[in-house]
């Protein structure tokens, strides 16, 4: 006698976690597009921003996300191989461009800096690197290197310490003011035009640098016989030593290489702000790790990429969403989206899609804003880039929790 089976029904179960992650990609679909769109309606109407401006935006974001991609290359690669963020990795980039500092005034007093600048920013650079690097690799010894078989808690706290250590030791060595770098010569200054973006030359020397260094790591760490065996400690470090790579070796040279590239990127921050001090490695070191996070932790691509993303996030975010949301939606537009949101919503329940659910509760939230003539203007633009960087790493992070490129953990890191 045949019997049949009867498929299990699917019991509904009420999560306020799930719910509230929900809401929020709602509301993220609801503003993103509102914005977008707004922002569009404006420039259209001749209420935004000249493209002239925009082309401005477009290359410090690029410049920006440069550097802070040199700095998240080196909190991705200590993560990969040895499983924790070095938190101090801000406070060896503003070594790098303390020391730079005093290496750039004492160019200038001797009139070397004006006569023969480029020669000045090799050397400053070299000094830079040099800083930076045996920083990195000195904290690896005193530091890191006694707690390698520690929980993973105790090297995350320690490096916390370590950085606040390092901030202090420096604003009592040469206080807390902060230091002013040299003027760049006239002629670097002077704009330049590529493919019809009017750029700075000091601009340009910072693009230029970051895409030879990162280009240099990229090649070093997946052709080179020492980047494949970073690459190796950093799947499995007890395999990796069972085919005779030193580990100890291997990790020394991963915060070298790290270290290297905070040098270069204390430089490109002395060429972009001048202004040095202290304190200057907090942010930049938050941000670059929020960038390797975004790009994906552990993995030196997503790292790079990471922080041109975060950078164009930064300058071009909040005039592309947050200026459009000044503008109101059209009461047929609103109607026809409460129409088209409502069936989608319903399409999406029957077939049991979440994000066509998604999508239409955005567009049934976008016709009610349009309807009741809802808007928002939001004063002072500019002053939160880093509101617009660091909520664009959570909306990311709901959306794709790996990160954009997908993580690269060690075997015993994953999941």
């Amino acid at each position: 006698m045949a019997t049949t089976t009867v498929a299990p029904t699917r019991s509904f179960k009420f999560s306020w976690t799930d719910s509230f992650l929900w809401a929020i990609r709602v509301m993220a679909i609801f503003i993103i597009v509102w914005g977008f769109v707004g922002t569009i309606a404006l420039g259209l109407e001749g209420n935004g921003l000249s493209l002239e401006a925009w082309k401005q935006l477009l290359v410090a974001g690029v410049a920006n996300g440069s550097m802070y991609g040199l700095l998240a290359l080196g909190y991705s690669m200590v993560y990969g191989v040895l499983g924790f963020i070095n938190f101090a990795h801000g406070e060896v980039f503003m070594v790098g461009a303390i020391v730079g500092f005093y290496t750039a005034n004492a160019l200038f007093d001797a009139g070397f800096w004006e006569s023969n600048f480029i020669l000045s920013i090799i050397i400053v650079l070299v000094v830079a690197v040099v800083s930076s690097t045996s920083t990195a690799v000195l904290i690896e010894k005193i530091a890191y290197r006694p707690l390698r078989d520690a929980p993973r808690l105790i090297p995350l706290i320690t490096s916390i310490g370590i950085s606040f250590f390092i901030q202090n030791a420096v604003a009592l060595l040469v206080g807390p003011a902060v230091k002013t770098y040299p003027a760049v010569p006239t002629w670097l200054s002077d704009p330049i035009n590529v493919l019809g973006f009017d750029i700075p030359g000091t601009v340009l020397l910072v693009l230029v640098l970051a895409l030879i260094s990162m280009v240099g790591l990229w090649l070093f760490v997946e052709r080179s016989a020492t980047g494949r065996a970073m690459r190796a400690v950093a799947e499995d470090k007890e395999i990796a030593a069972l085919m005779g790579i030193n580990v100890d070796r291997v990790i020394v040279t991963t915060f070298a290489v790290g270290g290297m590239m905070a040098g270069v990127a204390a430089l490109l921050w002395a060429l972009m702000f001048r202004g040095v001090s202290f304190f200057i490695g907090f942010l930049p070191g938050i941000k670059a790790f929020t960038a390797a996070v975004l790009g994906g932790i552990g993995n030196i691509v997503g790292a790079m990429f990471g922080g041109i993303l975060l950078g164009l996030f930064e300058g071009l975010g909040p005039n592309i969403v947050l200026r459009g949301l000044s503008w109101q939606i059209p009461t047929a537009l609103a109607v026809v989206l409460l129409v088209v949101g409502s069936a989608t919503v319903l399409g999406g329940r029957s077939i049991r899609r979440k994000g066509i659910v998604v999508l239409g509760a955005a567009a049934i939230v976008m016709g009610i804003a349009g309807v009741t003539g809802f808007t928002i203007v939001i004063p002072g633009l500019s002053q939160l880039k880093d509101v617009v960087a660091f909520t664009a790493l959570i909306l990311v992070l709901i959306f794709k929790p790996a990160g954009l490129f997908g993580e690269r953990l060690a075997k015993e890191d994953r999941a």
